[in-house]
């Protein structure tokens, strides 16, 4: 029996699975790190501490498991997608990395727009400049902080600096680099015409492999350390969405997933590129080799309501999230006509705002804890169904969608999304999120299955449906209307 390892670096901590040859998860585990807000739209992360949760994870996935070493076959990675990790020579770290979720580049945005032009830059990429990405990132330090950008001498992404250390290689895979604003989409490589626009050296990028191609083997040393064989292989992987959509089957079109995690994704699966001309949405690689997709992103899904639960532990120290899921569920539909934006960390689908702000609209005295409780998981919702009536409207089909992260685990979440999309809501057998997939890519770089669609096939099941309740529909159809008025009527504020 072969077994399969993945390892996603996610926002809040590393997970790290341990599945057998069939799918079958054997064991997980997570270590959680923190995360930094020095200033207004900054969000950072030390990237040591990555290191320090993956080892934590990956270990403890090992011990438990109980599994002989020589028959684990591969490790895949994952992780949070368009972060900066900037090293130096020795390949030490030169400051805290900048996340997906940083807002302070949007002059950056402006220059890369300004130098390549907006319609070649989707043209070739499939976006526009936004805030998150990896690229403006870079002009970001070049301006700013000049010692340090005179220092680099490569940029990673987070799951890449993890695959550095664990196998000494500078390698990322086709998906997590389309998120770079650096990848020439239909190649699949980077682009020489954005790279010369923009003066970044290409020896600073590593290698682009596609997902399941492996790209190194554990160093001695850390295979010790962690209970591993040296050279046990490690595959390209893919960014987390990626690698989710292989672990939720959403590998052909038709197929959409709606992840509520930290962030909150809407993903459909694309034979060919596909590009929405006004770059609302996201066009990226798929880990899938050859493949492509769409992807819509509200910046603070889960995030919005873990920032609700927060600020109410001020005065309610001990007020847990099921606690607080359970006075949104004892809250009629439609909040009471109350309504949350949740853009506490700007936006990105549909606005592509890093200014839009969050807000409570339509209180009164009659509303209470629960009304705001189910406010904001609506309005993550709500959010998330704008960019699935811009994949309709682009014609994308959308035959079935499958929940995955924290919202498949709530049966209060998968009814929400049931409702406001107006569609069934699978959830799959195995809820591991971008770990799984990870672990399904190593399967297929290492043989254990012949490529992504055999992987899929054997290994991803649907577990239970969520139908819509027909009861809600006229509810949320005028909720829903109201929700995309709010956006427009606050931008000036």
């Amino acid at each position: 029996m072969s077994y399969l390892l993945g390892l996603d670096i996610g926002t809040s901590g590393a997970k790290a699975i341990l599945c057998d040859g069939e799918g079958r998860v054997v064991t997980s585990a997570t270590a959680g790190y923190p995360l930094s807000q020095p200033q207004p739209l900054w969000s950072e992360q030390d990237p040591s501490d990555w290191w320090a949760g993956a080892k934590q994870a990956l270990r403890a996935v090992v011990t438990m498991a109980g599994v002989p070493a020589g028959q684990i076959a591969g490790l895949g990675l994952t992780g949070q997608m368009h972060g900066a990790v900037f090293l130096d020579a020795q390949d030490q770290i030169v400051r805290p990395a900048m996340l997906w979720n940083d807002q302070r580049t949007a002059e950056e945005c402006a220059q890369i727009t300004e130098l390549v032009g907006a319609e070649r830059l989707v043209a070739i990429t499939g976006n526009p400049a936004l805030t998150g990405f990896q690229a403006p990132k870079i002009l970001w330090l070049r301006r700013n902080e000049p010692d340090a950008y005179a220092r680099v001498a490569r940029v990673l992404l987070p799951k890449d600096y993890i695959r550095l250390l664990l196998t000494g290689d500078y390698a990322t895979d086709a998906s997590d680099a389309a998120g770079t604003l650096l990848l020439d989409l239909r190649a699949r490589d980077y682009s020489d015409e954005l790279l010369s626009a923009l003066e970044i050296p290409r020896a600073w990028l590593p290698q682009v492999y596609e997902g399941p191609q492996i790209t190194g083997g554990l160093l001695p040393a850390v295979a010790q350390g962690l209970g591993l064989t040296a050279g046990l292989p490690v595959v390209a992987g893919g960014g987390d969405n990626a690698a989710a959509a292989v672990g939720t089957g959403v590998v052909r079109a038709g197929l959409v997933s709606s992840s509520i995690g930290t962030s909150g994704v809407l993903f459909a699966h694309s034979d060919r590129p596909a590009l929405d001309p006004q770059g609302r949405l996201h066009g990226f690689c798929h880990s899938v080799p050859g493949q492509y997709h769409l992807m819509a992103v509200t910046l603070s899904a889960g995030g919005a309501f873990q920032w609700l639960r927060n600020t109410l532990r001020a005065i309610a120290p001990s007020l847990s999230y099921d606690e607080l899921t359970a006075l949104a569920e004892a809250t009629p539909p439609g909040a009471g006509g109350l309504l949350f934006t949740p853009y506490l960390t700007g936006e990105r689908t549909p606005h592509l705002d890093p200014l839009a702000r969050a807000a409570f609209v339509g209180l009164t005295a009659r509303h209470g804890l629960g009304h705001m409780a189910r406010a904001v998981m609506e309005g993550v919702v709500f959010s998330l169904r704008d960019g699935l009536e811009i994949m309709k409207g682009l014609g994308v089909p959308v035959d079935e969608i499958r929940a995955t992260g924290g919202g498949a685990k709530s049966q209060l979440w998968l009814q929400l999304q049931a409702d406001i999309y107006g569609a069934e809501v699978a959830t799959m057998a195995a809820e591991e999120g971008p770990a799984y997939g990870a672990a399904l890519l190593a399967g297929v770089g290492t043989g254990v299955f012949a490529n992504v669609a055999e992987a899929v096939a054997r290994c991803v099941r649907v577990s239970s449906v969520t139908a819509p309740n027909s009861a809600n529909a006229e509810t949320y159809a005028e909720a829903y209307a109201a929700h995309r008025k709010v956006y427009p009527a606050l931008r000036g504020i």
